[in-house]
């Protein structure tokens, strides 16, 4: 008996390590979010020239509308040009393409990935670019998102990510992603820059300075999560993401429970392939190196996703509420209180990171499909084998938005 108490026991400080360690974290960002960045002041004046890139695979329902709204730049026409990279797009799409001002650059993989799209593409344009900006093949920008960013490049910025939002709330799927994404933006983003880290990337929305970032894409092969590997090569060479809260590029958001699992379970295979990938580097990097941001992303790789941790932690604050009084002096070595601290930092991380207008009725109902986000994701957990291994597409172009 005293053997299966102390094994419990280790089980017990284990979960409330990982879970623990967690709940403080999104906590500390969170708040940390609520305050301003320290900006940098402009270093020169110079208007670089962007090659906007635009990954597709199978986006003929979206790519002409999106390439339209890409022209409409409030940036001098000659310092940028619209690329369109087509994998797998039907003919009477690359003929509208080709009718527009902009370059279309066909691609052909036996198996597709965003990365050998991108590289591809770079060899065909050339070198006569300062910055590569990435887009999804859904990613709408405001009219002035490339004067924000050349600005942030004038600040002495090497690599920078926009502020993505919901192109879509249409459905209660769609508005959990939203929420996500914007959770995500204020922790891993915004409050992150706030205490001096990098900001995290995102897949889309994203700038590098265009000869830098061809040189280090020739380097990345992944089929899946290709900003993560990215992100980790930038932060071990100690490459500092700025984070543009104000500049706001429209993407739209997952509507269906099969889509929303899909996609999930693309990201938590990337993110376990690459912890162990780079775990050990990790640990280097911090004590012999001090390099906080890259152990910090590091770290990100292994923690639980904010539907989870949500999840899991009031499913241990509900066991011990109900058997904590029952168990606690011949099993359980934890006190409930502990337990329900971790829930109340989470519940205030994301009270925090909401936005405002996300405070309404449509939003109450979607939380009422939670749980079954929750589930979706925990199942994905056990259905990770080979999800890495192959390109997962995204269908996009099935909702409107504004």
């Amino acid at each position: 008996m005293d053997v299966l108490k102390m094994v419990l026991n280790a089980i017990e400080f284990l979960l409330i390590g990982y879970f623990g360690f967690a709940s403080i974290y999104v906590f500390v960002f969170s708040f940390a979010g609520l305050f301003k960045a320290k900006k940098r002041n402009e270093v020169l004046e110079k208007q670089r020239r962007f090659a906007v890139l635009i990954p597709g695979y199978k986006e003929d329902n979206v790519i002409v509308e999106v390439a339209k709204q890409a022209l409409k730049q409030n940036y001098p026409t000659e310092f940028y040009e619209v690329v369109v990279i087509a994998d797998s797009f039907q003919e009477e799409t690359l003929r509208k393409l080709r009718d527009l001002p902009i370059r279309v650059v066909e691609v052909f993989f036996e198996k597709s990935t965003k990365s050998k799209a991108l590289n591809k593409a770079m060899e065909a344009i050339g070198n006569d670019y300062d910055v590569a900006l990435i887009l999804d093949a859904d990613n709408v920008m405001e009219h002035n998102f490339l004067q924000k960013v050349n600005t942030s490049f004038n600040q002495g910025y090497k690599v920078v990510q926009g502020h993505r939002i919901a192109k879509n709330i249409n459905t209660p799927f769609a508005i959990l992603d939203a929420l996500s994404e914007e959770i995500n933006n204020h922790i891993f983003r915004k409050g992150h820059r706030v205490l001096g880290l990098s900001s995290a990337l995102i897949g889309s929305g994203m700038a590098f300075d265009y000869h830098f970032f061809k040189k280090t894409m020739a380097k990345v092969n992944a089929v899946g999560g290709f900003d993560k590997e990215l992100e980790l090569k930038l932060l071990k060479n100690r490459i500092r993401i700025e984070y543009l809260q104000d500049a706001l590029v429209l993407d739209e958001k997952v509507q269906k429970s099969e889509v929303f699992a899909n996609q999930r379970k693309r990201w938590l295979s990337a993110q376990f392939i690459y912890f162990g990938r780079y775990f050990s580097s990790g640990i280097k990097e911090l004590f012999l190196r001090g390099n906080i941001d890259f152990f910090d992303k590091v770290y990100q790789m292994v923690s639980p996703p904010r539907v989870l941790l949500l999840g899991l932690v009031f499913a241990f604050s509900l066991f011990y509420f109900i058997l904590g009084d029952l168990l606690k002096n011949s099993v359980l070595a934890i006190p409930p209180s502990v337990w329900y601290l971790c829930l109340a930092l989470i519940i205030l991380a994301f009270f925090f990171a909401v936005p405002k207008r996300f405070y309404t009725r449509s939003t109450l109902k979607a939380v009422l499909k939670l749980p079954n986000a929750f589930l979706l994701m925990f199942l994905s957990l056990f259905r990770l084998k080979g999800a890495n291994k192959k390109f997962i597409h995204t269908q996009h172009g099935t909702a409107n938005g504004n």
